[in-house]
């Protein structure tokens, strides 16, 4: 947490300021919503740290400014028009694309460490949108060997996806079948 917050929120400190000056009046207001800010921060981080520092940062910022009007008993028009500024949806948005781009490239580097009959049959599984006998078919095996593959392969990717290794970890109804010799 304390590695987080000094490589990745104290060097947002000018541009927090000047985001929290904009919209305060007193400079010594803007000092103490920074603290503020870091507070509630970390105290959110402790949760679970976010992917892009920055728009966090900034969000917590811009929700304890709307906080901290909403309790003054004389709102002014000036600080009503700056509260409208604040409205951020896009801030929110560009956060969730990014997010959804680094999950993005984490499947597809589990995928790469899958073995590669495996790879093949969870993309066109899941990729390409094929049912198993189309899958089967394009691979020239059988269709339960698409199932088996298919289980193994989304396993092994949702390990790699919480921070595994994506090994495939075979449980004893699922060994490799052997062929049988006459």
């Amino acid at each position: 947490m304390k590695r987080w917050f000094v490589a990745d929120v104290l060097p947002l400190e000018r541009d927090l300021e000047r985001y929290l000056a904009r919209h305060c009046r007193a400079r010594d207001d803007v000092i103490d919503l920074r603290q503020e800010v870091y507070e509630h921060a970390v105290a959110a981080a402790r949760k679970g740290l976010p992917l892009n520092t920055r728009p966090f940062v900034l969000t917590v910022a811009r929700n304890l400014l709307i906080d901290r009007a909403r309790r003054a008993k004389v709102v002014s028009f000036e600080q009503m028009a700056d509260l409208d500024e604040l409205n951020l949806p896009d801030l929110a948005e560009a956060d969730r694309a990014l997010t959804a781009r680094d999950e993005l490239r984490r499947a597809m580097a589990g995928l790469d460490q899958l073995p590669p009959r495996c790879r093949e049959v969870v993309r066109l599984r899941r990729v390409e949108g094929l049912n198993i006998r189309e899958t089967a078919a394009r691979l020239g095996v059988g269709h339960h060997t698409v199932e088996r593959q298919l289980t193994l392969g989304l396993r092994a990717l949702a390990n790699f996806m919480l921070g595994g290794n994506a090994r495939i970890e075979r449980k004893p109804g699922l060994a490799p079948r052997r062929k049988r010799t006459p």
